[in-house]
């Protein structure tokens, strides 16, 4: 780590405070009262904001403490005190004026709110889907499935993304997508392993934006969009937090907090998140080779554990310069170490299917991760309402490490062969970027922005075996690193405006790309520099208060991922290896899509169609050779076109009972030529979710869900069907405050991948099952805040987006 430009980071976080203490001198007066209910009894933690009577600024705020009383610093001056806390009327106290005393307000009673009351119970009883111009946002609301997992198991259930059992994230059939963390890039998603969202703590995690369509305000970087994962902050004044730890089977323990205090012009924002882990797994295969000049085949199990402990820490402060101008800085750091183990058994049959010999191959792995990142933000509000100026910067430093050891050998405990491999990847990203907003007319705006971002990333794979007693050898073919350097610079305009019923937004994002490849190791240097136009548009009919229409077009960009271009291969399965192809291409994407959104009293009902058309399709090619180990690797294959329909529902048929479900159908038709060789393929497939929650005695909750995708077409063969049935039970205990859940995740182990490969003289099957089924008993506990009240005063505004 560079300890220098940490210190750098902490220091542009300290600052503020340092600011706050120099102009927020003692003041010589106060206003003091006491916050009582309609039966008198203290109201503490609730919000008390002051402001001038002149031009209604805020001056200061506050919140009541245990016995509800507040004091509030004032110079002399005429003001009034507005104050709000859930469940109870806000009241407004007016003509305050301060000569050359103190001002003593007494008690003052605040009657409940009925309707906010029903507000706080409905929004705390489901995850609330919110249907925007351009992006969708899930609450992660009170999903009882999603309490105490990780980021990844949240992502599977969400409507329209799912995760397969490697770990790789999907949305609508397709793995090009972008996944962000508070709108910008972050390495708390990792550099190419999938497994880095499964050590970021779901409770740590606010809502999740789904951009299946993005505007040119947004990276054009994702086929078929964007996942925006939203963590969790507050800013009601006085001190908030919440508290949770959790126990399960598989080895799965651990615990987080957040914690926010404000007080007048200071937002202080902290969490923290440890979770230890293991994850048995197990697989089997069969290869069958039937070559006119030899026939013979294998059979291959394997049983997998990936377990290891992480951390996330995060810290942070807003400062509110005026009521116009807000600095943010905060400070990210995870660490995580895995220790994972794996056991292969291969048996050799010939063409009479006649055992030849049995051959067993351990692995002992570990997998020390570190990323830090610090970033430094400002927001400036003008007078007129929605003008607004953002600057963001960023700086992340992540590595990734992988060691391992190899044994191989028969079943009578001989070892014939032995190897380690070590693959190292360090990464080093600065991000920059400026965003204007300027509204026209009543409710018209035009945007612009530009971003710049700079990437460098090493990567170093190197192989060895040991001959007898012998010093280690480099195997050939197995010693390289890989210098990655992007540069991405981009600028974009864009306007919407509303016509009565019709809205319209309409932009163009501009982004010049530099990448360079570079093998030091065999003086290979690969550079491409292309710069592209991204138009996008977006149209909504608002048809009545409960019906509405949209319907959009963007064009798009994949570029290659990291380990797509790595020349070299893992080494755990040495009958299965994996390369990249430097020399890949970006994919390109016309994005087609309409949607209807029929709301009423108890529910909702969102379906969409789409359509994507697809140039340069990265595909993978797999090859056997003569002994039937296979060598898998990506080359720009095809084109094609795909298309779907996509249905969401949720209802409340009773005030004890509400239904949630989705529904995805899939279809792409994909075209293409290998070494002249034509393939095609016609995939279809469609996938469902049901959640179905019921409370029961007013006290506890349960949910049930299920999901299901029917056999997927792929190029080679087929995917076939998966399912799986998750459970939960929760009840609210200690007056409210906490809350005690248990959880079952994929209840039958039935959350695996199935495959079927044919082709001429070849045949394949496979199954794996990731993690076998995870019981968690979770206990969560709230300070002075709410029960999944989801309120939040920013409205989303300060995370709106990469641009």
């Amino acid at each position: 780590m560079k300890y220098g430009v940490l210190n750098n980071c902490l220091l542009l976080i300290m600052l503020p405070a340092w600011m706050f203490a120099q102009t927020n001198l003692a003041q010589p007066f106060a206003i003091q009262g006491t916050l009582v209910d309609e039966q008198k009894k203290p109201i503490p933690f609730g919000n008390i904001a002051l402001y001038q009577s002149s031009d209604s600024a805020l001056v200061t705020g506050t919140a009541s403490n245990e016995t509800g009383q507040f004091k509030l610093p004032a110079k002399p001056g005429t003001y009034y005190l507005k104050i709000s806390i859930i469940s109870y009327r806000d009241r407004l106290i007016s003509n305050i004026t301060i000569v050359n005393q103190d001002v003593q307000l007494g008690s003052l009673t605040l009657k409940v709110s009925a309707e906010l009351l029903q507000e706080v119970v409905v929004r705390g009883e489901r995850s609330q889907m919110e249907l925007q111009l351009d992006k969708r946002v899930f609450n992660v609301g009170s999903d009882l499935s999603n309490i105490g997992g990780n980021a990844s198991e949240i992502l599977d259930n969400v409507p329209s993304v799912s995760v397969d059992v490697e770990g790789n994230v999907s949305l609508r059939g397709s793995q090009n997508v972008r996944i962000l963390i508070d709108g910008r890039p972050s390495g708390l998603t990792g550099i190419s392993s999938p497994d880095a969202l499964r050590q970021l703590q779901g409770n740590m995690v606010e809502r999740i934006e789904v951009i299946t369509n993005p505007s040119s305000r947004y990276d054009a970087e994702g086929e078929v969009g964007i996942i925006n994962i939203i963590l969790k902050k507050n800013k009601n004044q006085g001190v908030t937090g919440s508290f949770t730890i959790n126990l399960g089977d598989p080895a799965n323990y651990g615990g987080s907090f957040d914690i926010n205090y404000r007080k007048n012009k200071v937002n202080l924002f902290t969490s923290y998140g440890f979770n230890y882990q293991s994850r048995p797994g197990y697989g089997s295969s069969y290869q069958s080779f039937t070559d006119s000049d030899s026939a013979f085949s294998y059979a291959e199990t394997s049983q997998r554990t990936r377990a290891g402990a992480s951390h996330n820490v995060r810290v942070g402060m807003d400062y509110y310069l005026n009521d116009q101008n807000v600095l943010t800085g905060s400070l990210i750091y995870r660490r995580a170490d895995g220790r994972n183990s794996s056991q292969f058994q291969y048996q050799d049959f010939d063409r009479n299917g006649e055992l030849v010999q049995t051959t067993l191959r351990n692995e002992q792995e570990t997998e020390p991760e570190n990323n830090i990142e610090a970033a430094l933000s400002y927001r400036k509000e003008f007078s007129q309402k929605g003008r607004a100026l953002t600057a963001d910067v960023k700086w992340i430093e992540s590595d990734e490490d992988e060691f391992s050891n190899y044994q191989q050998g028969d079943p009578g405990g001989l070892i014939r062969i032995r190897q380690r491999s070590s693959n190292t990847e360090d990464e080093r990203n600065l991000l920059f970027q400026a965003d204007y907003v300027h509204p026209f007319g009543e409710k018209g705006k035009w945007e612009a922005g530009v971003k710049s971002t700079g990437r460098v990333l090493h990567n170093d794979f190197l192989v060895e075996q040991q001959e007898g007693e012998a010093d280690w050898a480099v195997w050939s073919g197995f010693d390289n690193n890989l210098i990655y350097r992007e540069k991405i610079h981009a600028a974009y305009l864009m306007a919407g405006n509303q016509f009565r019923k019709v809205s319209l937004q309409a932009g163009l994002r501009g982004e010049f790309s530099d990448i360079t490849t570079e093998l030091p190791e065999v003086a290979e240097v690969n550079q491409r520099r292309y710069f592209n136009l991204f138009p996008s548009a977006h149209l909504s009919y608002e048809m009545s208060k409960s019906k509405a229409l949209q319907l959009s077009y963007s064009y798009r960009l994949s570029r290659p991922g990291f380990r797509e271009l790595l020349p070299f291969s893992g080494f755990s399965n040495a009958r299965s290896l994996m390369t990249g192809n430097p020399n890949l291409n970006p994919e390109y994407t016309h994005s087609l899509e309409g949607g209807y959104l029929l709301n009423w009293e108890s529910g909702s009902l969102l379906s969409s169609l789409y359509y994507r058309y697809r140039t340069g399709v990265i595909q993978r090619i797999t090859l056997v050779d003569s002994v039937g180990f296979s060598h898998m690797f990506p080359v720009n294959l095809a084109t094609q076109n795909a298309y779907g329909l996509e249905i969401n529902f949720s209802n409340t048929f009773q005030n004890w009972w509400r239904l949630n479900a989705s529904f995805n159908f899939y279809r792409a038709i994909t075209r293409g030529q290998y070494e002249d060789k034509l393939l095609e393929s016609d995939t279809y497939t469609w996938t469902s979710r049901v959640t179905s929650k019921m409370t029961f005695f007013e006290q506890w909750d349960f949910q049930a869900g299920s999901n299901y995708r029917v056999p997927l077409k792929i190029r080679q063969g087929r995917e076939l069907s998966s399912y799986a049935i998750d459970l939960g039970l929760s009840r609210d205990v200690i007056k409210g405050n906490g809350t005690l859940t248990l959880s079952v995740r994929d209840l039958l182990n039935t959350r695996k991948s199935r495959t079927i490969i044919e082709d001429e003289g070849y045949y394949s099957t496979s199954s794996f099952l990731r993690s076998r089924r995870q019981i968690l008993l979770t206990f969560n506990y709230r300070l002075n805040r709410k029960k999944d009240t989801r309120t939040r005063e920013d409205g989303g505004g300060e995370n709106e987006g990469e641009n």
